[in-house]
């Protein structure tokens, strides 16, 4: 079944303080800095990615990352404001809808680890279900959003501002969190992308010193109007929870560029 991926990497990247580039092109051959030097984590993930078309949903510097990418055959999709998840995916509509295929990827552009069978494993639990959530189980949830089970399938995604609230012991029975990473059949997806476009979230964020409403979509949504309307949503639990990691900080980084230099070590020694 054909399958087309979509990688985001619209946002600037705060957190990752004194580096001022888009963090999809930090590297995980770190030279003279964490922040400068070979493998750029698109590069990584595109790689790891199946085969078919794919196109990167961009704003942040987005001439570094088409000039960085040039001759990937990518295609790429500007996210003219940055407001959610859900607001990148409605940026590459176009793509979507004009796409030869039957499943679509969505990742994550600062998440590099995902293992190409975990991508194959993601689209083929597409035959059971209309969308797919990779999972992972943390030790520590940490403020991971979690995947609320009902029997084999996801009844929704909960942010850790909601389910911080839960009694202890109803939080106790979450212990799969959300990796930000998806796939969904191309005929489920389409109708649900005007619905989306329709149902803003006011996020109020401080930009500049000044608290400011603004309005924001989700993916995560999406699961909630499916389910709404009795499609099925699966998921699968990735096997090793550094697949999930998402590099958002310099600390994250670090981290990243060792798990990297060592799963090149162990790839080296074992051909």
């Amino acid at each position: 079944m054909k399958t087309v991926s979509i990688i985001m990497a619209a946002g600037r990247g705060s957190r990752m303080k004194d580096y001022s580039g888009n963090k999809t092109l930090l590297p995980l051959i770190a030279e003279s800095s964490p922040f400068y030097g070979r493998r750029p984590i698109i590069k990584h993930i595109i790689k790891n990615l199946p085969t078919g078309a794919k196109t990167v949903v961009v704003n942040h510097q987005k001439k570094d990352i088409i000039k960085i990418t040039s001759g990937m055959g990518l295609y790429f999709c500007e996210q003219p404001i940055l407001n959610g998840t859900g607001g990148a995916l409605l940026a590459a509509e176009n793509f979507i809808r004009q796409s030869d295929c039957e499943n679509i990827i969505i990742t994550m552009g600062d998440v590099p680890f995902v293992k190409p069978d975990t991508y194959r494993r993601l689209v083929d639990s597409l035959s059971d279900a209309q969308m797919v959530v990779l999972g992972f189980s943390p030790d520590d949830k940490k403020k991971y959003g979690i995947l609320e089970i009902n029997g084999t399938g996801v009844s929704k995604i909960t942010e850790w501002k909601y389910w911080k609230d839960y009694a202890p012991e109803k939080q106790a029975k979450f212990s799969v969190c959300n990796s930000g990473i998806y796939a969904i059949k191309k005929t489920a997806l389409v109708p649900y992308l005007t619905i989306l476009s329709q149902r803003p979230q006011i996020v109020v964020k401080e930009i500049n010193g000044v608290s400011t409403r603004i309005e924001e979509f989700f993916i995560t949504d999406l699961v909630e109007y499916m389910v709404a309307d009795g499609l099925s949503i699966g998921y699968v639990i990735a096997k090793d929870e550094a697949e999930t990691m998402g590099v958002d900080d310099p600390d994250a980084l670090i981290t990243a560029q060792k798990i990297y230099r060592k799963q090149e070590h162990f790839s080296r020694n074992s051909r």
